[in-house]
């Protein structure tokens, strides 16, 4: 079966001022279903598919270009989506606040680290926490479309936030301000859901 471009849990405007609402809709209709129509076409007819989008990344030949853009375009949009809410914000509580606070310090040393991890990444690309089994914590960036479950890039673990720093997905309200957007991003962040990630993963 192939893959579907998933519905929004929230309506575009829905996390305004912060990320507004052309923006969601481009980024949703067409960047996000672009990426799911290309990677449909790179697994047709090959071993690959009716695999899930995880067992396709974590084995993925780096090589195959087309698979590891778009798989990765695919599965990285997926989680971001899930990853904001409208009624997000705050700090993350039980087991994960106890993580976060034991990895970085505090929360506000978490949030220090991963602006940089999303500042400091050069062209496009992704900042990451993820889980390591045993429930350790860890901050990351990846170029392009690249992610933390594909083979050598530099991360591992069990993704459970991620932001997406490329132009697209801040440009036409944030222009070249990309701290503003990622300062943006904490107002929006749904710690419920990064929780229930972060329980899987650990």
């Amino acid at each position: 079966m192939s893959f579907q471009l998933p519905n929004l849990p929230y309506e575009y405007d829905a996390l305004e001022p912060y990320i507004d609402a052309r923006t969601m809709e481009i980024h949703h209709t067409k960047h996000h279903n672009g990426y799911t129509t290309k990677l449909n076409g790179a697994i047709e007819g090959t071993d690959l598919e009716g695999k899930s989008i995880e067992a396709i990344l974590e084995h993925l030949d780096m090589s195959n270009t087309a698979v590891r853009n778009n798989g990765g375009g695919f599965y990285n949009h997926c989680l971001f989506w899930e990853v904001m809410s409208p009624n997000g914000g705050g700090n993350p509580q039980g087991a994960l606040g106890t993580a976060i606070a034991d990895a970085f310090g505090s929360y506000e040393g978490f949030k220090d680290t991963f602006s940089q991890a999303a500042a400091g990444r050069f062209g496009s690309g992704w900042a990451w926490l993820c889980v390591h089994k045993g429930g350790k914590v860890e901050v990351c960036s990846t170029p392009n479309q690249d992610n933390p479950l594909m083979p050598n890039t530099g991360c591992g673990g069990h993704p459970i936030l991620c932001l997406d720093v490329w132009e697209h997905a801040y440009y036409l309200n944030y222009q070249n301000r990309r701290p503003d957007y990622i300062n943006a991003f904490f107002n929006v962040i749904n710690w419920e859901k990064v929780a229930e990630e972060y329980a899987k993963g650990s």
